[in-house]
């Protein structure tokens, strides 16, 4: 499989964090996909924020939460959309 490697786009943290944020299940349902499908395209993407609370002593399951901003959202799309089309021709 080919990859198109795109240059990351870097804010200014102010404007960062200001930007609005989707959460899994937002972009889930926007985008047509399951949850844990949203999950696994976007926990190792920069610019997506994980919370993950310490695990307690008899805690065994990871909890995170992930944050992604609307341009993490739209670069992830362009990404996708790009291998699509190239895949069609």
């Amino acid at each position: 499989m080919n990859t198109i490697s795109q240059p990351v786009l870097e804010m200014q943290a102010e404007a960062a964090s200001m930007e609005q944020h989707f959460s899994v299940a937002q972009v889930a349902d926007r985008w047509g996909l399951s949850e844990d499908s949203v999950r696994r395209l976007f926990e190792q993407e920069p610019g997506v924020l994980v919370i993950e609370p310490p695990r307690g002593r008899f805690n065994r399951r990871r909890y995170r939460t992930l944050r992604i901003p609307a341009s993490v959202a739209e670069r992830v799309h362009r990404r996708l959309s790009v291998v699509n089309e190239r895949g069609k021709g």
